[in-house]
């Protein structure tokens, strides 16, 4: 296997030439990325891809233990983005998700409300007023922090029941993911899924069972609480299948913004796991490689796979004689890293860069039609 040292210098310098003007005033990255938005074209759909914790080395270490490749060298559009909360250097999951959703710098465990807990609208709240179809898809549960950050309004991303509930208003069209439990088994003994059922939702045990010609409002609750991981034996297909189902759904009508999160990344940051890293960095790539076929086939779609934060200041010091990386960590939490983001499709060049992860909103928001 062929070592890829140059792979941080050649990321840096990708940014550089993406965007030559990005670092000259701290108004720059903005001002150029107002001005695209006046001429870029806009998409019909928009991906956003969220892998948890999935800074420059866990991407590394994907591509290293899968031949030296990862869909994500496929993306032309490079940037950086800034992640501090209102409240800490070191973002935590709500906080940072809630930027990409509502434009909003707020506290840690905030889901989709200011710093003074007043809700604010999310770009899929956005997208719905304007008449396109909504999605959701995660390895966690539907209620964590990320995916909850971009339909619910709760000040502490741990009132899974509230969040939960949130679901009933929210203008989702399709979600998957974990978390049934907290719909189902409640202290207010109500039961959602039956609600859900009654505003015209159809719900399946499993992505898998999701027929190719779905039609009408789609969610599976495929796990009472958390997914397993994969290295305890979640399918290497169900992200894959999940997301595939969801554009398959979404895709019938003529807009759509889809949210896809790769959960895990982040679960073995913080366990310090190299292999599971490895394994769920592999997993949400595989995804990206069928969300961007999809992308390719279609040419009006525009995808932007990016994550919240660094997850256990991992680095990797080398490799043993099998092979297997040799990895090492700085914290069971989260750091403040920047963290890179690759677009795909119309619009694109606009996240090239660095910036707050705050602009991320921003620029979707400007490319919806």
């Amino acid at each position: 296997m062929k070592k890829n040292f140059p792979f941080l210098l050649l990321f840096i310098l990708g940014v550089v030439a993406c965007n030559p003007k990005a670092g000259s005033e701290p108004s720059a990255a903005g001002a150029q990325s107002s001005a695209l938005s006046e001429t870029a074209p806009k998409p019909d759909r928009i991906i956003l891809m969220i892998g948890d914790g999935m800074g420059l080395t866990q991407i590394t270490a994907g591509m290293l233990m899968n031949d030296n490749y990862l869909n994500l060298e496929e993306f032309p559009y490079i940037g950086l983005i800034k992640t501090r909360s209102s409240d800490n250097l070191v973002t935590d999951s709500a906080a940072g998700a809630t930027a990409f959703s509502a434009g909003v710098k707020t506290y840690n465990g905030a889901i989709g409300v200011d710093p003074d807990k007043n809700p604010v609208p999310t770009i899929l709240e956005i997208a719905a007023e304007r008449g396109y179809s909504t999605g959701l898809v995660a390895t966690s549960s539907i209620t964590h922090a990320t995916p909850a950050s971009f339909f619910a309004h709760q000040p502490s991303r741990s009132m899974n029941e509230a969040i939960a509930k949130d679901m009933l208003q929210a203008p989702v069209d399709l979600f998957i993911g974990g978390g049934k439990d907290f719909f189902t088994k409640r202290e207010d003994q109500a039961n959602l899924v039956d609600s859900l059922k009654n505003s015209g939702f159809t719900f399946y045990e499993s992505p898998f069972d999701i027929p190719s010609n779905a039609q009408g409002k789609i969610a599976s609750l495929y796990a009472d609480k958390q997914p397993i991981s994969i290295l305890d034996g979640r399918s290497d297909e169900l992200l894959v299948q999940a997301s595939q189902k969801a554009i398959e759904n979404l895709g019938s009508k003529d807009q759509f913004f889809l949210m896809i999160e790769g959960s895990q990344i982040d679960w073995e940051g913080h366990g310090n796991n190299s292999e599971g890293i490895v394994a769920e960095m592999i997993d949400f790539d595989n995804t990206i490689g069928a969300v961007l076929e999809f992308a390719k086939e279609d040419g009006n779609t525009l995808v932007i796979v990016t994550a919240d934060h660094e997850t256990g200041g991992y680095s990797i010091v080398g490799e043993d004689e099998e092979g297997r990386l040799e990895g090492r960590f700085t914290t069971g939490g989260h750091t403040g890293d920047l963290i890179p983001v690759f677009a795909y499709g119309p619009g694109s060049e606009m996240f090239s860069g660095i910036y707050e992860n705050t602009a991320i909103f921003d620029k979707m928001k400007s490319l919806l039609k």
